[in-house]
């Protein structure tokens, strides 16, 4: 028989947060901890990753002494579907063509809000960097997906 994991908060970052400050930790410190990258613990506890892979909840999981399934409640099941295709490419354009513009706004194109905008940086196996545009509402819950 399964335990029932109460939800005591509200997101994904309010729940890392939590649990690494109750454990005393830095961000850096869960970055090691995980194996997952500072840009990346930072990403989560930003609100930028409403959801998160597989690999990368487990890690998580590890670093914070907790089962993937404790962090899997507080993933979001929002519709991302609200948004066309093509508006998702657009807006993915607009962030890497105005990444280095202080000025730069974009609205969200559910709620006509600002979208908050960032570009990740990655590396594949052969070490070739990938650059992600990332952007998320700051009223609505649109986040530009991969």
């Amino acid at each position: 028989m399964h335990k029932k994991i109460k939800k005591e908060y509200t997101s994904l970052a309010q729940f890392v947060i939590s649990t690494r400050e109750k454990l005393g930790l830095s961000q850096e410190e869960l970055a090691e901890k995980s194996a997952l990258s500072l840009e990346q613990i930072q990403s989560i506890e930003q609100g930028f990753d409403l959801f998160l892979a597989t690999t990368i909840r487990q890690k998580l999981a590890k670093g914070l002494k907790v089962e993937n399934k404790e962090i899997k409640i507080y993933e979001s099941k929002t519709d991302f579907t609200l948004a066309k295709p093509s508006t998702m490419e657009e807006i993915r354009e607009a962030i890497l063509l105005n990444s280095n513009n202080p000025n730069f706004e974009i609205s969200c194109p559910i709620c006509n809000s600002k979208l908050t905008t960032r570009i990740a940086k990655l590396y594949d196996l052969e070490d070739n960097l990938i650059l992600r545009p990332k952007a998320k509402c700051t009223k609505c819950p649109f986040q530009l997906t991969d």
